[in-house]
């Protein structure tokens, strides 16, 4: 048997706790009795053991909807007007992120900070229930280390055949109690929960009396359409205090109030790269390969034929082209295109006419010349699919990383695996496979004995393949009857024996989940129906294939979604190297068709509209437009939506219906009645204008990997004598790690937080009052919850008594842990506190520790006296130097990729990516000046210095001729969020401080190093005195920019 792996799990990763705070930050402000908390609450009496044991009855109003609104806009999201019946949230985290991870710790969290105990976790599948139960298992140890809470002695699986267990471990527990549920097992009438047992009772009732708080994973399977579905009706039955409903893939949106949808997964890395590869990849590079991809608006047609760039590689490439155009030229000179041109116009409703030597050819729209066979399609699939598993596992052991890769075939027939009436058993994929592995593992003989410790069987490929489908209760592989590949799985309709086959196949899935990633499991290649995708979460699959006879069968986003988890070594630890983590997708497609139905299905998931003006627009217009963030509150961007929507810029939906010029126009009229907008007009509109632009252009990338990927490096000048020490000094200077060193006056500090403090609480009250609302709503056809407003709907007001007094030692050790400065400190600075009894008030409280804490940085900053090195400690040249990943989609914009000059030696590296079109010029200009002798940008977190606000990293790397400066001498410079002609009075007091920080880490670091600021490369010419005239010797600059 394999070995197990013991998967390890972070506690801080950021996206994380976000979600988890978004969820606990609701309820801010109400009593909690964690024991190492500030508040206290002791129950009024002691239930009696076997009485039902209610979750405490909170009193929300109206101080809920101030929390939810607050949680919102801190998370770009639009602020509701009122918090739904039944007091219901979304949480939307991509596939792959956490979410079971986020949802069971915030239970955690819940518990803790507020003393609610009964939990419903309600899955709409056997397979997502064994999956949460799988978490539970794997994140016991890791729970237990952070909340000393064992969740596996707190949780139960419910079984239908044992109900009375819900009331021994849920209605009657006194303590934390979570149930994991299958939704049917309670949305019926019938079922026996909701039925009279032998003694008289219905354990359904004292679930509505214990007033659980109800988790819903993946809420929309369970959702309905127009009606409310039986699911849901029951969920509302039990009456839940609050319900929390996590997916990535929400149909309807209630109270959003975290969203980590696919594009910000994929941007922030955290889930796997998508690489798309396709049969045609397999096309001969010498053949006179045409495809008419489409006729376009200019009334071009748009072809793609193959094309080499002047020493470069052969590569598929679009071409937009007119009557006799030629595709010897287009294709860079390819002797197979000779003599063959666009014959005639092209038109809509014609094939494209293209004249040969041999024999003309007419194309039409989505045809090429060089189409496979049906029956060779499948061959070549499981052929890339075995080369991209092998090209992958080796890259992962050569660099270093410990990690067993893992092939995912989905099929749509058990007998193309297994065949009963075939005398080996084999199905015909089965057989297409064992060929080709026996024809890959020749291939790749040399890595295989390289590596041979970890392959000990790899020639027997009878170990290294298995299947796993949906079986009968005779444990045989069955097909499921009413699969539909092509639908999403929700919208599946299957009878109750496929689903209990499909539930059983998903067992056997996860039985193995843990052994699969183990080296000592040689089983690499999984066969498995599509109907299982759902049960194949694990993290390691790095290449997957979906296989069909005939036809061409789209990957849809949630087939996709199995494989992006970011993989695990043998030591259970995720690998957060982006270069590696890439998913390789084989498709029997066209790239380009294949990139454009994933996308748009990315989008669907997302409710990506291009053209509707979301909150993070919004938010992010007003920020940038210079609008004090005190101010950036959820009434303001209301109030600038709604003077979008009054002056016709979009419609009451938050759409952009008019074309660009006629929003262009306006804009240009728009006058805003809003005096908090007035002051800023202009500036809101150039960034209101900028960001939607940048919106437009807003998509997961999805990598061809039909072309060899652009192949980034060190360029060979770095080795030459003339450079060679240079480049080495250049590494020693920048590997050296230093520390600073602060005098901070204490009584200056204390000043200082007690002056800012008090400003904070001038017009602070804390609100005791809390008006309870309950109003009625549905939703619109955008699936955006609405609620209506009736005039004549009842207010109950409650009444609040004032908040728990806390002792001065409470708050100080509050402060104290949020902030780690020192007890007496804190002690003196309450007493400078004018407004004291502000500070009982929990959210009060917070935001005075969090302008201490904005103050000490500050203060810690300006009194910075100097840095020292940090003997014995280098940053790693490789991090700080690492190169940039270049594809095809970065040229899609001119000025993000810069390509060093072949006969210009200055730039470091072949390709660099840029982060705005000032930069590039900049990079340009560095590059035509031949007084610059060597330049590199460097890898943003790869080079940083220690601040008080964080790590401080620096962007580009300049060495200059010593002739070619006015004055020579070696020096390093930084710009930190800067912009294109932002003066020096136009600097943020954090940014002058981190630049007074940069200054003092080269000035320990060494003599010759110079650091500043600029702005534009005149201004970086003026600053450091440098010349356009070619001369000799050379000095160091260096400097960031962000421009």
């Amino acid at each position: 048997m394999a070995d197990k792996i013991t998967f390890n799990f972070s506690y801080d990763l950021d996206y994380q706790l976000r979600a988890i705070r978004s969820t606990v930050s609701l309820f801010k402000g109400l009593p909690a009795t964690d024991a190492s908390s500030i508040y206290h609450y002791s129950r009024a009496k002691k239930i009696l053991e076997g009485d039902p044991v209610r979750n405490r009855n909170l009193v929300l109003g109206s101080k809920l909807l101030e929390n939810m609104r607050y949680v919102q806009l801190d998370n770009d999201l639009f602020a509701d007007e009122s918090v739904t019946t039944g007091n219901n949230f979304t949480i939307e985290m991509e596939t792959g992120t956490g979410k079971t991870y986020v949802y069971l710790r915030t239970i955690l969290e819940l518990y803790k900070q507020y003393d609610l105990k009964k939990f419903m976790i309600v899955v709409p599948t056997v397979a997502i229930r064994k999956g949460v139960e799988k978490s539970i298992e794997q994140l016991t140890e890791h729970f237990k280390a952070l909340y000393g809470v064992d969740l596996s002695k707190y949780s139960f699986i419910y079984n239908t055949n044992n109900p009375k267990e819900v009331s021994s471990k849920l209605v009657e527990s006194n303590d934390l109690s979570i149930c994991v549920m299958n939704i049917q097992a309670f949305n019926k009438s019938q079922n026996k929960i909701r039925q009279e047992d032998e003694y008289g009772q219905i354990i359904w009732d004292d679930i509505k009396y214990i007033r659980p708080i109800v988790i819903i994973d993946e809420p929309q399977k369970i959702e309905g359409g127009k009606k409310k579905s039986k699911s849901l009706e029951a969920i509302e039955d039990i009456e839940p205090l609050f319900v929390l409903r996590y997916s990535a893939t929400h149909k309807k949106l209630y109270n959003q109030i975290y969203k980590l949808d696919s594009y910000a997964a994929y941007q922030q890395n955290l889930v796997k790269k998508i690489t798309v590869k396709t049969v045609h990849s397999e096309i001969p590079k010498s053949y006179p390969y045409i495809r008419y991809k489409s006729f376009t608006k200019d009334l071009r047609a748009r072809i793609e034929i193959f094309s080499q760039d002047q020493g470069g590689k052969i590569r598929f490439k679009s071409f937009d082209v007119l009557a006799g155009a030629s595709l010897e030229e287009l294709s860079g000179g390819l002797s197979q295109y000779k003599n063959i041109f666009v014959a005639s116009q092209p038109h809509k409703l014609q094939p494209l006419y293209i004249s040969a030597p041999d024999e003309d050819i007419y194309l039409e729209q989505g045809q090429s010349n060089y189409e496979f066979e049906p029956n060779e399609t499948v061959r070549i699939q499981i052929k890339l699919a075995i080369r991209s598993h092998f090209d992958k596992q080796f890259e992962l052991l050569h660099k270093g990383k410990k990690i067993k890769a893992l092939s995912l075939f989905f099929i749509d027939s058990v007998a193309k695996v297994r065949d009963n009436d075939a005398p080996d058993g084999r199905g015909e994929y089965l057989r297409i496979f064992d060929e080709e592995y026996q024809k890959a593992i020749k291939a790749y003989k040399g890595q295989f004995e390289k590596y041979k410790e970890y392959f000990p069987d790899y020639e027997n490929v009878q170990q290294v393949r298995e299947g796993y489908f949906a079986v009968d209760k005779k444990n045989n592989a069955v097909d499921v009857a009413g699969w539909d590949s092509n639908v999403n799985d929700e919208d599946v309709k299957l009878n109750a024996k496929s689903q209990e086959d499909i539930d059983r196949g998903v067992e056997l899935i996860l039985e193995k989940k843990d052994e699969l990633i183990s080296f000592n499991e040689p089983l690499a290649f999984i066969f498995s129906h599509s109907a299982l995708r759902e049960g194949w979460d694990n993290p390691n699959v790095f290449t997957l294939c979906t296989l069909k006879a005939s036809g061409s069968d789209i990957a849809k986003k949630q087939e996709i979604g199995r494989g992006l988890r970011l993989p695990v070594d043998i030591t259970g630890n995720r690998c957060i190297d982006s270069n590696l983590n890439e998913l390789t997708v084989i498709a029997n497609d066209y790239y380009d068709h294949f990139a454009e139905v994933l996308q748009k299905d990315f989008n669907d998931s997302m409710n990506f509209n291009k053209n509707e003006i979301t909150a993070d627009i919004l938010i992010s217009t007003l920020k940038n437009a210079g609008v004090p963030k005190a101010l950036v509150t959820a009434e303001l961007v209301d109030s600038l939506k709604i003077e979008l929507i009054q002056n016709g810029v979009c419609n009451k939906d938050n759409v952009i219906k008019n074309t660009p010029e006629q929003t262009t126009k306006l804009l240009d009229k728009l006058t805003f009645s809003d005096e908090r907008l007035v002051e800023h007009t202009e500036l809101i509109k150039k960034e209101f204008v900028k960001l939607m632009t940048k919106k437009g252009s807003r998509k997961v990338e999805i990598t061809n990997g039909d072309n060899e990927p652009y192949e980034n490096k060190i360029r060979a000048f770095v080795t030459e004598d003339e450079f060679k020490s240079v480049y080495a000094n250049l590494c020693a200077i920048l590997q050296k790690k230093t520390i600073y060193v602060t005098n901070i006056d204490n009584e200056e500090f204390i000043r200082s937080c007690c002056k800012e403090v008090n400003e904070l609480l001038e017009y602070q009250h804390v609100t005791n009052t809390y008006v309870i609302e309950e109003s009625h709503g549905k939703f619109d056809d955008a699936a955006q919850f609405k609620l209506s407003h009736d005039a004549n709907k009842d207010r109950t007001e409650v009444k609040i008594g004032d908040a728990e007094k806390k002792s001065d030692f409470e708050i100080v050790n509050y402060i104290m842990s949020q902030t780690m400065l020192p007890r007496l400190a804190i002690f003196e600075i309450l007493k400078g506190i004018f407004k004291r009894e502000l500070l009982n008030d929990q959210d009060i409280l917070e935001k005075a520790t969090d302008k201490i804490k904005e103050v000490f940085k500050s203060i810690s900053a300006q009194k910075i006296t100097h840095y020292e090195v940090v003997d014995g400690y280098e940053t790693d040249s490789g991090n700080i130097f690492e190169l940039d990943t270049i594809t095809e989609q970065d040229f899609e914009k001119e000025w993000r990729v810069f390509h060093s000059n072949p006969n210009r030696k200055a730039a470091i590296n072949e390709y660099y990516k840029m982060d705005s079109e000032g930069e590039k010029e900049f990079a340009d200009k560095l590059e035509s000046n031949e007084n610059i002798l060597m330049f590199t940008k460097l890898k943003k977190g790869g080079f940083v210095i220690d601040t008080p606000y964080g790590n401080y990293s620096p962007d580009w790397a300049i060495i200059c001729r010593k002739d070619g400066v006015e004055k020579p001498e070696l020096g390093i410079y930084f710009i930190v969020e800067t912009k294109i002609n932002k003066d020096h009075d136009a600097l943020t007091q954090v940014e002058v401080n981190k630049i007074k920080c940069g200054q003092l880490h080269f000035k320990a670091v060494s003599d010759l190093v110079k650091f500043n600021w600029v702005k534009s490369y005149e201004d970086f010419k003026a600053k450091f005195g440098v010349k356009e005239n070619e001369v000799r010797f050379v000095l160091f600059l260096y400097f960031d920019t962000y421009i």
